[in-house]
C-alpha cells in the first residue's frame, strides 16, 4: 500500500497505538522572533512510515502544517504550513525565522507498519523583540495634596511591565498604585517626594525595553516663611538698628516654584517684588513692622512673616551735623538733626545762645515754623528738626543752638558750632 498526500489520516483514528511517550522540545528552548528552531522530538520507537505536524490543540485537518512519507522524503503542505515549516527525516519540525503567531501547541503524530498511529504533544513560546514602550501622563505639573497623577505604560506587547523612579525600582508604597496588570500607575492627593523622572519598563525572557523617562514637578508651598538678616531668621522678633545705618532683610520659604514676594511697612505696601528689602540710613521715622508675603503662583496659597525695625538705645542721642561740615561762603548748609526725638511737640533754632532776641524760628505742633526775631529770610526748618542756611556769608560763622520740646514736657538743648570758609 503506498500512502500519499492525506490517504493516511483516515487510518489514524482506527489504529491509535498506546506505545512510548512522545515528547517534543523547542530547540532553543526560548526563542525570539527571527531565530531558526526545531522542534526535537524523543521516545519515536518501531518502523516508521509517516509523520504528520499539527498547530492547534487538536488533530483537525485546519491545524495541519505538514505530511511527511519517511520511503521517500516527500513532504505535503498542510492548510496550517507559513512557508517557514520543513519536517525532518528523524520528525523534527524546522521553522525558519520564527514569529511570536507561531506560538502555540503542537502535535506530531506518527504512523508505523503495523499501520498504527502514536501522538506527542509539545508547546512553542516565541518572545518578540520589544519595541521601547511610551509613558503618557495626564499631566507633568501637579499641585500637593490637590492633584491626582495618573500614568499609563503604552505597549503594543503582552509583556510584563517594571516601573523606575529616578532610576531605580519604584519605592513599595508607591507600587500600590498600581493597577493589577502593572501597566497604570494612580497616585490620588500627590505629594512633593513623588516629583521626579518615571520610566517603565517591558520585558520578557529574551528582550528587554525601558521608556524615556518623563519628569514629573509636583508644586507645594509657601511654607515657613521667615525674614532673615545675616543668615539668621529674625521672625517675630525686634530688630534693634544704629542711626543712619543700613539694613538689609532677607524672606525665605520653601515653596515650589519660587514665590512671587511682596513687602510691606506697617501694612502698606511696598514697591518691591523681590526677595530682600534694603533699608538705608535708618532714621526714626523707618521704624516700625516690616511684613514679607510670598505667594505661590501655582498652588495660590501665600505665607507671610514680620519682625519690628527700631532705632537701638544708643541711637536716640540727638547729634548736629553739618552738611557739608565746611561750607564755603555763598554755599547752603544743612544742619542736619539726628537721633531726634519720636514724640516731638515743638523746637526752635536759635543764633547764639537760647534767649528769645537769638531765635531764627519755630516748628509748631502743626507743623508749620514761623520765623523769629533772629531770621534773615535764609532760614527755612524741617519736620525732622534740621535747619537749612542758604547763600552762607562769613557772619553767618558760629554758634547755632536747637531747643526741643516732647510732648511728655522734656527739653533739650543742644549747640553746634558752624564754621564758614572764605572764597579764595
Amino acid at each position: 500500500m503506498v500512502l500519499t498526500g492525506y490517504s493516511w489520516l483516515l487510518l489514524s483514528a482506527a489504529f491509535l497505538s498506546t506505545g512510548a511517550e512522545i515528547t517534543i522540545t523547542p530547540e532553543p528552548t526560548r526563542p525570539a522572533e527571527g531565530d531558526n528552531i526545531t522542534l526535537a522530538v524523543q521516545g519515536l520507537s518501531g518502523e516508521l512510515l509517516a509523520y504528520n505536524w499539527y498547530a492547534g490543540p487538536t488533530l483537525s485537518l485546519s491545524y495541519l502544517v505538514a505530511s511527511y512519507i519517511v520511503s521517500t522524503g516527500d513532504e505535503t503542505p498542510g492548510p496550517a504550513h507559513t512557508g517557514r515549516e520543513a519536517v525532518r527525516p528523524d520528525g523534527g519540525l524546522d521553522i525558519q525565522g520564527v514569529l511570536p503567531r507561531h506560538s502555540g501547541t503542537y502535535i506530531l503524530q506518527t504512523l508505523n507498519r503495523q499501520f498504527q498511529t502514536e501522538v506527542g504533544y509539545g508547546h512553542l513560546q516565541v518572545y518578540e523583540i520589544l519595541a521601547q514602550p511610551v509613558i503618557m501622563a495626564n499631566s507633568t505639573a501637579l499641585v500637593e495634596h490637590r492633584d491626582t497623577l495618573h500614568l499609563t505604560c503604552s505597549s503594543p506587547s503582552p509583556a510584563e511591565v517594571r516601573w523606575f523612579f529616578n532610576g531605580d525600582a519604584l519605592p513599595i508604597s508607591v507600587r500600590l498604585g498600581l493597577s493589577p496588570d502593572g501597566r497604570v500607575l494612580i497616585r490620588h492627593g500627590v505629594r512633593r517626594e513623588e516629583a521626579g523622572a518615571y520610566q517603565c519598563e517591558v520585558w520578557n525572557p529574551v528582550s528587554v525595553s525601558r521608556s524615556k523617562p518623563i519628569n514629573l514637578t509636583v508644586y507645594f508651598g509657601p511654607e515657613r516663611v521667615a525674614i532673615l538678616q545675616d543668615s539668621t531668621t529674625r521672625t517675630g522678633c525686634t530688630i534693634k538698628v544704629d542711626f543712619n545705618t543700613s539694613l538689609t532683610l532677607w524672606c525665605a520659604a520653601r515653596s515650589c516654584p519660587e514665590p512671587e514676594y511682596v513687602w510691606a511697612f506697617n501694612g502698606r505696601a511696598l514697591r518691591n517684588g523681590q526677595d530682600h528689602l534694603n533699608i538705608s540710613s535708618m532714621t526714626a521715622a523707618q521704624e516700625g513692622t516690616y511684613t514679607c508675603i510670598a505667594k505661590n503662583p501655582k498652588t495660590l496659597l501665600s505665607g507671610s512673616a514680620s519682625v519690628v525695625v527700631k532705632l537701638s538705645a544708643a541711637a536716640v542721642a540727638v547729634t548736629i551735623v553739618p552738611v557739608p561740615t565746611r561750607p564755603m561762603e555763598g554755599q547752603d548748609v544743612t544742619l542736619t538733626v539726628q537721633g531726634y526725638p519720636k514724640d516731638l511737640l515743638v523746637y526752635a533754632w536759635y543764633r547764639g545762645p537760647a534767649a528769645e532776641p537769638n531765635r531764627l524760628l519755630s516748628q509748631l505742633p502743626s507743623g508749620n515754623w514761623i520765623a523769629g526775631p533772629a531770621h534773615t529770610g535764609r532760614e527755612v526748618g524741617f519736620p525732622n528738626c534740621s535747619l537749612l542756611v542758604q547763600k552762607l556769608n562769613l557772619t553767618d560763622a558760629g554758634r547755632y543752638t536747637l531747643k526741643t520740646v516732647t510732648l511728655q514736657g522734656k527739653t533739650e538743648t543742644l549747640e553746634v558750632e558752624l564754621q564758614v570758609a572764605p572764597l579764595e
